[in-house]
């Protein structure tokens, strides 16, 4: 699933296939008052809602690097990211680690099937503005790597104990359930609310 065409057509075979349901059940007595269907990518290429009361697309208020990977947003539409501070180097390595493991990013890897592997999340200045080919390479529980691409023409930028960065993550639902709540910002830096968000099942 990727590119405008195959996003449509997803589309349309999900609306049919909801509305084959509600004719089986109609047959058989059942009213359908709501008529649900919904997912991110296919709530954006939807081009008829005919017979359809309710879309519910999961991720589509923040989008993250999974949805860009398939078409729906570019990386620059991504608007939840995991501020985290640079605690030390291996520099022989060429890596920056942080203080953001697989407890703060989640350790989804779903962009790994896609055409360009995100790895674990892309590396953005505090802004929110990104490196370039510049990842969360590797994670533990409490601590992550930043690198630069495999195969990337340069490597990361040097980024000094104590540079706060922006992690945008692969997959945003795992990731804000990590947290207990949003922190809203204006222009990357200045928190002008706070959103509470319930957690476990």
């Amino acid at each position: 699933l990727n590119g405008e065409e195959a996003l449509k057509e997803a589309a349309e075979k999900e609306r049919a296939g909801i509305l084959r349901m509600v004719e089986i059940l109609q047959a058989h007595g059942l009213t359908c008052e709501v008529v649900s269907i919904g997912s991110t990518p296919t709530a954006f290429s939807m081009q008829k809602v005919d017979g359809i009361t309710e879309i519910r697309a999961g991720v589509f208020q923040f989008f993250d690097l999974y949805q860009a990977g398939v078409g729906v947003c570019s990386v620059d539409d991504i608007a939840l990211s995991v501020l985290t501070t640079v605690i030390g180097h291996q520099r022989r390595k060429g890596w920056t680690i942080t203080d953001s493991g697989w407890m703060a990013m989640s350790a989804d890897r779903g962009t790994a099937s896609q055409a360009v592997d995100q790895f674990y999340g892309v590396v953005c200045d505090v802004r929110g503005n990104a490196f370039g080919d510049v990842v969360l390479l590797r994670t533990n529980q409490e601590h992550g790597v930043i690198a630069a691409r495999p195969g990337a023409a340069r490597p990361a930028p040097e980024l000094p104990v104590g540079t706060r960065v922006r992690i945008l993550p692969n997959h945003a639902c795992a990731t804000a359930a990590q947290h207990d709540r949003y922190e809203v910002v204006d222009g990357g830096t200045e928190i002008v609310d706070t959103w509470p968000r319930f957690g476990g099942w």
